[in-house]
C-alpha cells in the first residue's frame, strides 16, 4: 500500500493563529467521520503567518475524493475560512 501525502502551504495572520489552532481539533474530527481514507494531519507553522498541512491519505483516489468536497462540515469550513491565501498545494508518496 502506497500512503499518499498532501502538503499545503498557507498564510494565516498571526493574531489569527490561536483561532486556527482552536478549530483545529473540528476540523480534523470532520474529516475522520467524513473522509474515506484519511489517516491523520500534521500542522507546522513556519513563519509567523505561514503554515503548512501534511494530511496523510490511504490513496490518491481518497486524497481527490477529499478535495471534491471542500469545506462540507461545520468543522473543516471554519479551518478552511480562516486561511487568508492559499500558497501551494503539493500531492507526493511516502516511499
Amino acid at each position: 500500500m502506497t500512503t499518499t501525502v498532501e502538503l499545503t502551504r498557507f498564510r494565516v495572520s498571526p493574531e489569527r493563529a490561536g483561532d486556527l489552532l482552536a478549530v483545529r481539533p473540528g476540523m480534523i474530527a470532520d474529516f475522520q467521520a467524513d473522509r474515506a481514507g484519511f489517516l491523520g494531519a500534521k500542522l507546522v507553522r513556519v513563519s509567523p503567518d505561514e503554515w503548512l498541512d501534511i494530511v496523510e491519505w490511504r490513496s490518491g483516489a481518497d486524497f481527490a475524493a477529499s478535495r471534491a468536497k471542500g469545506g462540507n462540515l461545520p468543522g473543516i469550513r471554519a479551518f478552511f475560512d480562516l486561511i487568508d491565501e492559499l500558497v501551494s498545494t503539493e500531492e507526493g508518496t511516502l516511499s
